[in-house]
């Protein structure tokens, strides 16, 4: 990956929302599983391409949310692809701790619609409170 120095260098080819943001999906680097959704701004993307590790934008807190920093489950970041139509971006990591997901779980995708409900298809590996004590 090569060093960004401007989040303007990235705006031209992207494709941002109305609020500034774009969609970043974090899949495994090695077994391809889907782990996580969450929003960039440009800043979150420079920062992620110059240091190797994700970092999100926090809807909620507005802020730059670093994968990991209450946590320490972090993600190393391997490549970062852009879809065809420039609105959302891939990432491809390498998950450090464990779980992607708050709840504790390896991923995000831990419900599948079945018989006309959500049913939860894993396990929680470490508790939530363990994880942002």
């Amino acid at each position: 990956m090569n060093s960004v120095n401007t989040s303007q260098e990235l705006s031209a080819s992207l494709t941002w929302n109305a609020d500034g943001l774009i969609p970043a999906i974090a899949q495994d680097h090695r077994t391809r599983e889907v782990l996580m959704m969450a929003w960039m701004n440009a800043e979150a993307l420079a920062e992620t391409i110059n240091t190797k590790q994700a970092v999100y934008y926090s809807r909620s807190r507005q802020k730059l949310w670093r994968k990991g920093e209450e946590s320490g489950h972090t993600q190393t970041v391997h490549a970062v692809k852009l879809d065809c139509d420039g609105d959302v971006i891939l990432l491809e990591v390498t998950q450090v701790g464990g779980t992607a997901c708050h709840t504790g779980r390896c991923n995000c995708f831990y419900r599948t619609h079945e018989n006309g409900a959500w049913k939860i298809n894993a396990p929680v590996l470490i508790d939530p409170k363990v994880l942002y004590a």
